[in-house]
């Protein structure tokens, strides 16, 4: 059976043997720093940084490849939609216009804009492979509990585990709909035309959707009768206790954070100017 998109992905490494609180509060720091700077130094260290963890998790580029490609589409037209709206901004920012050729009025592509818009997709891949690492590599309940651990609500928590653990389900669902669909002959591959592939999808919509709303009644039924929520706090099967390796861990992330905060803004700007 195919790896299901944005579930845990079991594996022996490092990353996993980490506490959910402490890649949790990495992932807060390690966006923190991504988000704050604009200094390309910065912004390349993470992301070789990040391509290192990656690496270290265990976890295949085929395992995340569809969520991957949907998030670099989605980043090719946040690029050109910055360019279509602002295509001056890296001017206006760096100070200088180093022009490579025009096109029409107040649109030129400018080695400014340009790495500008570099940035802003480093920024991109700096917090993708940590966000998409976090979730493939943290159990839905070990998440749950690193939550409560730092306050949230357990009632909060165990509604974001629920939900972690619902999206594999959605897609067996799926799986096993359209390939019911498709015995009874309803035809969803490329044979057929993009509005009768787009028709023939609402069959499959409309029994996923009951099966959902007949999934949540279950398990609703099953927590009431089990008293969830009659107490104020409750325990945790599957929390981690703190190792070295998390002590260890939070100590590096932290002088990251620092360190690039620090680059960031001690000249009292926090976008890096190759070009004054």
């Amino acid at each position: 059976m195919a790896v299901e998109m944005l579930s845990y992905i079991e594996r022996e490494s490092p990353v996993h043997r980490l506490s959910g609180v402490t890649k949790l509060v990495i992932f807060m720091m390690w966006s923190t720093a991504a988000m704050l700077t604009y200094d390309t130094r910065v912004l390349l260290f993470l992301f070789a940084a990040s391509i290192a963890i990656f690496i270290v998790s265990k976890v295949k580029l085929r395992d995340i490849a569809f969520v991957l490609i949907f998030i670099l589409i989605f980043l090719l037209l946040n690029n050109i939609a910055i360019y279509i709206f602002s295509p001056q901004e890296g001017v206006n920012i760096y100070g200088t216009s180093h022009v490579l050729f025009d096109i029409a009025g107040r649109y030129n592509v400018t080695i400014e804009q340009l790495f500008y818009q570099f940035n802003i997709t480093l920024k991109y891949f700096v917090v993708i492979p940590a966000a998409l690492l976090f979730i493939v590599t943290t159990h839905p309940s070990e998440f749950a509990a690193s939550l409560n651990r730092m306050g949230v609500n357990y009632k909060i928590a165990y509604s974001v585990s629920l939900a972690l653990r619902y999206i594999p389900d959605i897609q067996r669902d799926f799986r096993m709909i359209a390939q019911s669909q498709q015995a009874r002959g309803i035809d969803l591959s490329r044979n057929e035309k993009l509005v009768k592939r787009v028709k023939n999808a609402a069959a499959i919509i409309m029994p996923l959707i009951f099966s959902s709303l007949e999934r949540i009644e279950t398990i609703s039924n099953a927590m009431e009768l089990r008293g969830f929520g009659k107490k104020k706090k409750r325990t945790w099967y599957s929390t981690k206790a703190f190792r070295h390796a998390d002590y260890l861990t939070l100590f590096i992330g932290l002088a990251i954070l620092v360190v690039s905060l620090y680059i960031t803004f001690h000249d009292g700007d926090r976008f890096y100017n190759p070009f004054c």
